[in-house]
């Protein structure tokens, strides 16, 4: 059974759900989820031996959303772990994170790696910090068309999600996952001009097996208070650029495991494929080769999770 409570951390309350005994887990969920997207992970992890905990990051579901957009840089993120782990009485624990949950656990790993046991990232690869501001680099590229973009400009993605949170959520989820109707190379996430981000995709009539009612009466529920305070995460991804810098070239050192599906959008963004290909030479700590989940779209650990379970088990147990 699940145990829900809040803990103070760094000033703000999280929410977290939490099963099992033994080693700690973090369970790190990314955009537009909450801690229900590990909902596949508590009992295979807890049956494993571990202490298994998820919260709802700061401006999502039931944790404090703070008003300022400044409150949500990578260092706020990554301290919101560090603190989590030491308010639940543990000095060290393993991270793994999904979509922006994993950034989170890959740049705790590499900015306090005597917190972490062992660091597993879904969908997005370990940071690699470019040479340029990342919402400049793509304005130029795309002709501010990318959905990070789009996401930057105050309050118009958030009114366009609100407007009908169940439906947006639908969208989402359909759309970047492995079952959305799509032929060729999966496509890059562009906003159409005059147009919202939600407006080029596809409302399934039929939900995919892995995605029930019950899913998306959780997530609704837990965008009540809107979509702004998950919405600045993005608005701060230069001025992470600009607050990592004395980290640029640095690696993950801890033991680490990547996994990704070969429809996720997200692992063909510019430039991505390459690195992933470089990745077993580029992080010293990489456990195996990054696995790669065939028809497996974004959302990693709902579509496939008995082989997510199954590789996160044999992965935390391996490190020492």
């Amino acid at each position: 059974m699940l145990d829900h409570r809040m803990v103070d951390v760094n000033g703000v309350r999280l929410h977290i759900a939490e099963q099992g005994a033994g080693p700690l887990v973090v369970l790190l969920h990314g955009f537009p989820e909450s801690w229900h997207s590990w909902h596949h992970q508590f009992g295979p992890l807890a049956d494993a031996g571990f202490r298994v905990v998820a919260p709802d990051q700061r401006g999502y579901g039931r944790s404090d959303h703070p008003d300022d957009v400044g409150a949500y840089t990578i260092l706020h993120l990554v301290g919101d772990v560090a603190g989590l782990i030491r308010a639940l009485g543990e000095e060290k624990a393993y991270v793994v994170g999904h979509d922006w949950g994993a950034p989170v656990a890959w740049h705790t790993a590499l900015l306090r790696p005597d917190l972490v046991l062992g660091v597993a990232g879904l969908s997005v690869p370990p940071p690699f910090r470019g040479t340029r501001p990342p919402l400049v680099a793509m304005e130029e590229r795309f002709g501010g068309r990318f959905y990070w973009n789009y996401f930057d400009r105050p309050g118009v993605a958030d009114a366009e999600f609100a407007a009908d949170p169940r439906t947006a959520l639908r969208k989402f989820f359909y759309s970047a996952s492995g079952d959305a109707s799509r032929t060729g190379p999966v496509e890059q996430p562009l906003v159409h001009p005059g147009q919202g981000w939600l407006a080029s995709m596809p409302d399934p009539e039929v939900l995919p097996e892995w995605l029930t009612e019950d899913d998306l009466d959780a997530l609704t529920e837990s965008f009540s208070q809107g979509f702004t305070g998950a919405l600045n995460w993005y608005r701060n991804l230069d001025r992470n650029w600009e607050l990592t810098a004395p980290w640029h070239g640095a690696v993950v050192t801890r033991p680490a495991l990547y996994i990704y599906g070969d429809r996720d959008p997200v692992p063909a963004f510019p430039g991505t494929p390459e690195l992933i290909e470089r990745l077993p030479d580029l992080m010293p700590g990489l456990w195996r080769e990054p696995l790669e989940l065939a028809g497996c779209g974004h959302w990693t650990q709902q579509e496939r999770p008995d082989e997510v379970n199954a590789a996160l088990v044999e992965f935390l147990r391996s490190c020492p």
